[in-house]
């Protein structure tokens, strides 16, 4: 696929994006709920060539192609590996139908103002020059929002399009992630002052450019519907943010154009231990669940 054909499958595909983008601080859990413990490997290099195994394990399995996924977003070290044939996991992606995106990000600070901060991206560019090479189309990056502070709220929705922009600069498609938190007790107050941030944002990119943004499903339902409608947004998709699969997808069939994101909610079934056979039912149940969720409104 070339640039346009992945624009017009994010833009009009009946699907939604994986989420295999875990890093060093969730990857131990992750790798847990996988059926992997933490004896079974030694310091981190160990760590990422157990939860690479579990990707490379998704990104080849039948189940795992454009028809119902239409995008997949990659740990770094995700990107510069590659399947057990010697291909590149973009490649293999793309040669799937599935648009990749990289995520970026390098963690974030400590809450101030009730929200989380993304650190600064030193490696931002040359990150987003390697990802061109591999035939990514754009990337994903992180940021959390734990109350309804406005300064706090204003200063996470700036940086991730101040971020954004950069990336535009650099020929690749943001995904701007300011994930509201679940366990916040103003979330929905949050959400509405996340809108009113992202909406005045958008003001910022030129005629030519849009971004897309990953967001926690709504309190309200539809809440971001101006969003979803916006032309300067590609896609808004959805986040399972801690949610089970059933919730998740009950939650994200409320919102008319959104589609799903999930990371926790796609995997919590599949085990290290499964056949192939069984790995590949346990995934392609979870597609079909999912993208029934994100083509319902």
């Amino acid at each position: 696929m070339n640039t346009a054909e992945m624009t017009a499958k994010i833009a009009e595909g009946n699907g939604f994006i994986a989420a295999l983008d875990q890093s060093g601080g969730s990857t131990p859990k992750a790798l847990k709920g996988y059926g992997v413990e933490e004896h079974e490997y030694s310091g981190d290099d160990e760590m990422f060539a157990k939860i690479h195994e579990m990707r490379c394990r998704i990104v080849t399995s039948p189940s795992f192609n454009g028809d119902k996924v239409v995008g997949a977003i990659l740990f770094e070290k995700t990107m510069n590996g590659c399947t057990d044939d010697g291909t590149p996991v973009p490649t293999q992606l793309a040669n799937r139908g599935i648009v990749p995106f990289l995520k970026v990000d390098a963690g974030m600070h400590d809450t101030e103002n009730g929200v989380q901060l993304m650190k600064d991206m030193p490696r931002l560019e040359e990150m987003c020059a390697r990802g061109k090479e591999l035939g990514v189309f754009g990337t994903k990056m992180r940021s959390v929002i734990h109350e309804a502070n406005a300064q706090g709220i204003a200063a996470n929705v700036k940086q991730q399009m101040d971020f954004g922009l950069r990336i535009l600069d650099n020929g690749l498609m943001p995904i701007l992630e300011p994930e509201a938190s679940l366990a916040s007790d103003s979330r929905a107050e949050a959400e509405a002052l996340l809108l009113t941030n992202m909406l005045e944002q958008l003001d910022r990119l030129g005629d030519d450019q849009r971004v897309m943004l990953k967001l926690t499903i709504p309190a309200e339902a539809n809440l971001y519907q101006p969003l979803v409608d916006h032309p300067k947004v590609l896609r808004v998709v959805a986040l399972s943010g801690g949610y089970s699969r059933e919730d998740a997808c009950r939650e994200l069939a409320k919102n008319s154009g959104m589609i799903a994101s999930f990371s926790r909610a796609l995997l919590e079934e599949l085990r290290a231990q499964m056949d192939d056979q069984q790995f590949d039912d346990a995934l392609s149940s979870a597609i079909d669940t999912i993208h029934a969720a994100s083509v319902a409104g």
